[in-house]
């Protein structure tokens, strides 16, 4: 069975279903194993870095999973100088970061013309990185303009490609159907484009785990985010159940068999959910780490969910440490920008 989904790029509904509730263990290695050489196929030992920059804890939507939505009175706000970021880039550059991922809420207080301005200094100082935005919902015009400026990549998880589950996780003034538009867009424009989904949210089931496999099939992302759902304290979900390692190591390994050449994630919450979750994404099929480079005194304040990890380390530390525990398992991180091979 691990087989024919490897050759033919594709997973049935009932596949997915025994490979996510199988308690065989012999056949949970056996899809890690056929995960771990379809990347290597690509991306050999190589794990790719990336410099995360939080650069505002401000955000206009107030989704229900989410510890920066606008309903959370209890979150600490703050916005980074265009100084700052560059600072950060510039600590990145040197411990060999080729690609800068700035990610924030969806700010007003960053215009377009403010994000442009941002990308171009990046690009122009440091001609050979990419950047990547992770900024949300925009429109096509907003999308062309970063492009134009510079920025070469951009990632918007769709969360879930459910309607009836995506209300359950969004207040109705935001759309399903025009989050799935936004990512067409992106990938029209020519960004490497990247989507994703939390494992475990609250109402997910195989079947909407399904339909998100499919839409990921039908965009055809180069890259595709997963971690578990983790619940917050100042959210509706502050109740609910955290995704499982399990699980998410079983959909990183099936996505990078339907997605060969995607790049894969080892996010920070799987790290932050285990103590060993990052090796062990890798090991799943996952080829891609994205240690946090802002600064120290804001880590803290940019909380998407209660417990996040490294939020005191300095990014030399980060820096050493992933790759350290990377080499541990025998992959190497590369400094490389590290575009998309699939």
């Amino acid at each position: 069975m691990l087989l024919k989904i490897r050759n033919t790029e594709s997973v049935s509904r009932k596949e997915l279903e025994m490979i996510l509730t199988t308690e065989d263990e012999a056949f949970v290695q056996e899809l890690y194993r056929q995960a771990r050489e379809t990347a290597r196929e690509y991306y050999g030992n190589q794990i790719y870095i990336r410099g995360l920059i939080e650069f505002t804890s401000y955000c206009k939507n107030n989704c229900y999973y989410c510890g920066i939505r606008c309903g959370n009175k209890n979150a600490q706000r703050y916005r980074l100088t265009t100084d700052q970021i560059m600072e950060c880039c510039e600590t990145g550059w040197n411990l060999g970061f080729r690609t800068f991922v700035l990610q924030g809420g969806e700010d007003p207080c960053y215009t377009d013309e403010k994000i442009c301005q941002i990308v171009r200094q990046i690009k122009e100082k440091y001609p050979d990185c990419a950047v990547t935005l992770s900024i949300g919902e925009k429109s096509r015009e907003s999308y062309e303009a970063y492009f134009e400026a510079g920025a070469d990549r951009y990632l918007l998880r769709h969360e879930t490609a459910n309607e009836k589950h995506y209300r359950k996780l969004h207040p109705e003034e935001m759309s399903l159907s025009y989050r799935k538009n936004c990512l067409k867009i992106l990938k029209e424009i020519g960004y490497q484009t990247g989507c994703g989904f939390m494992v475990g949210s609250p109402g997910q089931t195989i079947d909407t785990l399904y339909e998100d496999l499919m839409f990921i099939k039908e965009l055809k992302p180069q890259m595709v985010g997963i971690g578990p759902f983790i619940p917050h304290q100042d959210t509706p979900f502050r109740a609910e159940p955290a995704g499982t390692l399990e699980m998410t190591l079983r959909l990183l390994a099936v996505i990078r068999l339907i997605q060969p050449g995607v790049l894969l994630p080892a996010t920070t919450a799987l790290g932050t959910i285990h103590p060993k979750g990052r090796e062990k994404g890798v090991l799943a099929g996952a080829n891609v780490v994205m240690p946090n480079l802002s600064p120290v005194d804001v880590r803290d304040k940019y909380k998407l969910y209660d417990n996040k990890i490294c939020t005191g380390d300095e990014a030399a530390e980060c820096k050493a440490c992933m790759s350290a525990r990377m080499k541990s398992i025998g992959y190497e991180v590369v400094t490389d920008r590290g575009d998309y091979k699939g």
